[in-house]
């Protein structure tokens, strides 16, 4: 046993240290390519900065204005943005993984179209309650915002592609809106931070914690662990939990999805790269979708 883990401490050094030169060569090129730089961090943190929600209400004004100029000539108004429902819209980046097109085709809801129009009202409705959330710095699940009327929206499902048309509409991250999705991921280990209600959490537990709905407002974090190990299936996280895997290991970070991982446990998993960069390994099957997660 004691072989075994000597190895496994020398792989993950190794591994550390091919990570810290890749973290040398992004710095070095983002000097020589400023151009080409981007800003991955900051962007992951949707801070809800003045300047960030004065720009989302403008764009969501624009909307607006741009409708009522159509009805002030008489003509019917439309919405129209990037299409999510094909492949071809998407092109990969070595630095920021999956990004829409600069020429993606467009999505188009006609106020005259009748198999358009009760989408084309709803998706004025969610944009009046995101300017409304990011008016007042405020945040809603979308759990939330279904059950206010319940009865208009329909399904969870209409109200969840909404949002994410919305925030392709408006060219902004989905969690920029003040719209959160409640998280399903958990996280155990050597981690502690403050939550954006000023509550000091320890992941230390012997259960493991909740992601937090809003991970881009966490503070405070610290650490010591070598390593974050994400688990794909929660049976598997729950396992490893009752065999004291984190003291076995430690000190170390054990995060799931539970499945197909949410956003905010994505975000999370973004979060602890940015501000340690740990080696990050993953415990997953042999299903051929996995690459994707």
């Amino acid at each position: 046993m004691s072989d075994i883990s000597d190895t496994f401490w020398h792989i993950l050094d190794e591994y550390r240290t091919s990570l810290e030169g890749f973290e040398r060569a992004e710095k070095l090129r983002e000097h020589c390519l400023p151009g080409e730089a981007t800003d991955v961090s900051g962007s992951a943190s949707g801070s809800g900065t003045g300047t960030e929600s004065c720009n989302i209400m403008a764009a969501i004004e624009a909307q607006f204005e741009a409708i009522f100029a159509s009805l002030s000539r008489m003509e019917s108004p439309s919405l129209s943005y990037n299409s999510r429902s094909t492949w071809d819209n998407i092109r990969y980046q070595d630095r920021t993984g999956l990004k829409m097109r600069e020429d993606a085709s467009n999505t188009v809801l006609k106020f005259d179209a009748p198999q358009s129009i009760n989408r084309f009202a709803l998706t004025l409705k969610v944009m009046s309650i995101i300017y409304k959330l990011v008016q007042s710095n405020t945040y809603s699940t979308k759990r939330d915002i279904f059950y206010q009327d319940t009865q208009m929206f329909g399904s969870q499902t209409v109200l969840d592609d909404i949002v994410d048309n919305i925030s392709c509409m408006l060219k902004v991250p989905r969690w920029s809106l003040h719209v959160l999705a409640t998280s399903k991921g958990c996280i155990a280990g050597d981690l502690q931070y403050t939550d954006t209600d000023g509550n000091f959490v320890d992941c230390s537990v012997t259960a493991g914690v909740l992601v937090p709905n809003r991970v881009e407002g966490i503070e405070n974090l610290h650490s010591n662990a070598k390593f974050v190990l994400i688990v794909e299936k929660d049976a598997t996280f729950q396992k490893l939990l009752d065999d004291d895997v984190c003291s076995k290991l430690a000190p170390c970070i054990v995060i799931t999805g539970k499945g197909f991982p949410d956003l905010n446990t994505r975000l999370m998993v973004r979060k602890l790269w940015d501000t340690f960069h740990p080696p990050i390994m993953a415990l997953v099957d042999a299903d051929p979708h996995v690459p994707v997660l």
